[in-house]
């Protein structure tokens, strides 16, 4: 694995001020590039989010998943401690758990069927979640992080990261709705993440 960094440059956003890097994943013929928003300085412990991409749900608005509440919520916490804490995201170009696009709308066509998440990406011949952070930890050291606060309710993400960096968990969490209930059900009862039980809106 070949590893390349981009210049540093400034990202506005409506969340707050940041910066952004890009990354560049270099495995045999295939380039798989990342991006990084992180405040302008962090603490001994930033704030750190690492999201996969969800296209449907970080640029569409799907109600299918909690992706795109997460993105959003993420950078508003991340830009809320950047005058103490400070912190980043990592947006991994890992579509659909690692499946990609094409195949992650297809297991879409399976779900709309009745199968869950992990019952379809399994009739696609995939693992319930295919995806790598081995990027993440060059991340880790490109900018000196040894221990993170980290948002996530994924116990396999914590488990991922204390490869690289101490890790304190803390929780994400945005509202449900009716159309994304069955997928948070299957994230809770069937790959152990962190959530409360609710009820459909």
């Amino acid at each position: 694995m070949e590893i390349e960094f981009s210049q540093q440059a400034k990202l506005p956003t409506k969340f707050g001020n940041f910066l952004i890097q890009s990354c560049r994943e270099i495995v045999g013929n295939i380039n798989h590039e990342h991006l990084i928003v992180f405040t302008e300085r962090f603490s001994e412990t930033p704030m750190v989010r690492v999201h996969s991409e969800c296209l449907t749900g970080d640029v569409f608005g799907s109600l299918k998943c909690d992706c795109g509440g997460e993105l959003a919520l993420a950078m508003e916490q991340i830009a809320r401690v950047s005058d103490l804490q400070g912190g980043m995201l990592i947006y991994l170009r890992q579509e659909g758990r690692g499946i990609g696009l094409f195949n992650k709308v297809n297991a879409y066509a399976l779900q709309d069927q009745g199968y869950d998440t992990i019952q379809a990406n399994e009739v696609l011949g995939f693992k319930s979640d295919q995806r790598d952070y081995g990027i993440v930890g060059e991340i880790f050291k490109h900018f000196n992080i040894k221990q993170i606060e980290l948002l996530t309710n994924n116990p396999k993400k914590i488990a991922s990261m204390e490869q690289f960096v101490k890790v304190k968990r803390s929780s994400i969490i945005v509202k449900s709705n009716c159309h994304n209930e069955k997928y948070l059900r299957v994230k809770r009862e069937k790959m152990g993440h962190l959530l409360e039980e609710e009820s459909c809106e």
